[in-house]
């Protein structure tokens, strides 16, 4: 078996940071991309956003079921995850004549753009690793 002291929580890595470009249209005063900064979440936080995306919806026969609405899902966890900017700066989103960081980054961002940065997102908090692959990649 395994040295189980590798899971206590001091021997673990803390939260994952990465600076991706986002959009080419973001430029310093050299004339080069800015890139924004991302961090990995835990579970946690990941399950307060779930919940907050979360309604009680009333369907046939007068039943309730809960229901996530996805985009606005998605779009709290990016802006949870993005650390720079700082989408909820006042003035930001003053600039943009929006009020609330999810509102800022559908304003200041062009679909594909946005589309790419949920995909980083998702993929530094786990969610693009296929399960059979880290089974093969085990097994190798």
């Amino acid at each position: 078996m395994s040295d189980l002291s590798a899971f206590y929580a001091q021997n673990v890595a803390a939260s994952v940071t990465e600076e991706i470009i986002v959009s080419p249209r973001f430029l310093n005063k050299g004339g080069k991309p800015i890139p924004w900064v991302v961090r990995s979440m835990t579970e946690e936080e990941n399950e307060s956003i779930r919940k907050a995306a979360t309604r009680r919806v009333k369907g046939r026969n007068g039943q309730y079921s809960m229901e996530t609405d996805s985009a606005e899902y998605l779009a709290k966890l990016v802006t949870a995850s993005v650390t720079f900017p700082d989408l909820k700066n006042a003035e930001l989103q003053k600039s943009y004549g929006v009020m609330g960081a999810e509102a800022l980054l559908h304003k200041m961002l062009l679909p594909g753009e946005y589309a790419n940065l949920v995909q980083k997102v998702q993929e530094l908090n786990g969610f693009d690793t296929d399960l059979n692959e880290l089974v093969e990649e085990v097994k190798n």
